[in-house]
């Protein structure tokens, strides 16, 4: 059942503006937008005007922030990263608090769909140590870091499923026990990531590829929408297992 709710926004970048985008287009109103500007008129009763907040800001601010709306009672979705060593603090104040609270590094739906095949695709292949497995993941030429943290989750994620593979390295000579992982940096490019599996025989491609930051503002109002009436501490893959169940 479809449920208008009212949405605070803290952060107003690039992410804060795109989720005021899908969020009004999906008729939730904002009922207030917080940024670096007007910090100071954080506070309780504005906090309250909302039914959920989503929180797109930096490390310095989001365990503030997020404590703040908990504070007040307020469920909040966070996709801030780089604070995520106060994360089980400020999980047990969620827990303490009878809260609700969301996290997640990446909210595309399609990515962490992609997450999800990669986990169950490493651990079928563990019965095949003949494969060779690569990462390749191709970005814009701004993006500084390198490999991609996606890229690092997919490269985690085989290594925890795949009792033959024991890490990861940038190298292109790898050891058989290594996932190769090659970053590519070219024009506009907002992100692809394959993972491949690769025999004598044949080669096994799983791919996602990224056409716009969309993706990652429409995940976020997505788990806005989850959170209404809801406490407790959730990420994406509670979102995409109660969507699958539905």
């Amino acid at each position: 059942m479809f449920i208008v709710m009212k949405i605070g926004l803290i952060g107003y970048g690039q992410m804060g503006k795109e989720v005021e985008r899908i969020a009004l287009s999906r008729e939730h109103p904002i009922s207030f937008i917080i940024d670096e500007n007007n910090q100071a008129e954080l506070s309780t009763s504005l906090l309250r005007k909302a039914d959920v907040v989503v929180e797109f800001t930096r490390p310095d601010a989001a365990y503030r922030n997020i404590k703040a709306c908990l504070d007040a009672g307020i469920p909040v979705v966070s996709g801030t990263t780089g604070w995520l060593d106060r994360f089980e603090e400020v999980k047990a104040l969620c827990i303490r608090l009878k809260g609700g609270l969301f996290y997640a590094s990446n909210f595309s739906i399609g990515v962490n769909l992609f997450f999800e095949l990669n986990t169950r695709l490493a651990h079928l292949m563990s019965s095949y140590p003949d494969y060779s497995i690569r990462i390749e993941e191709i970005h814009h030429t701004r993006k500084k870091d390198s490999p991609s943290g996606t890229a690092l989750t997919l490269a985690g994620q085989i290594i925890t499923e795949n009792e033959n593979i024991a890490g990861w390295t940038p190298e292109m000579l790898s050891f058989k026990d290594q996932i190769k992982v090659t970053s590519i940096r070219e024009g506009n490019v907002t992100g692809i990531h394959s993972v491949i599996y690769l025999s004598e025989e044949d080669k096994i491609t799983i791919r996602h590829e990224a056409f716009s930051r969309r993706s990652f503002a429409a995940g976020a109002v997505s788990a806005a929408e989850f959170m209404v009436n809801r406490k407790g501490v959730y990420s994406m893959k509670d979102l995409i297992t109660t969507k699958n169940s539905d």
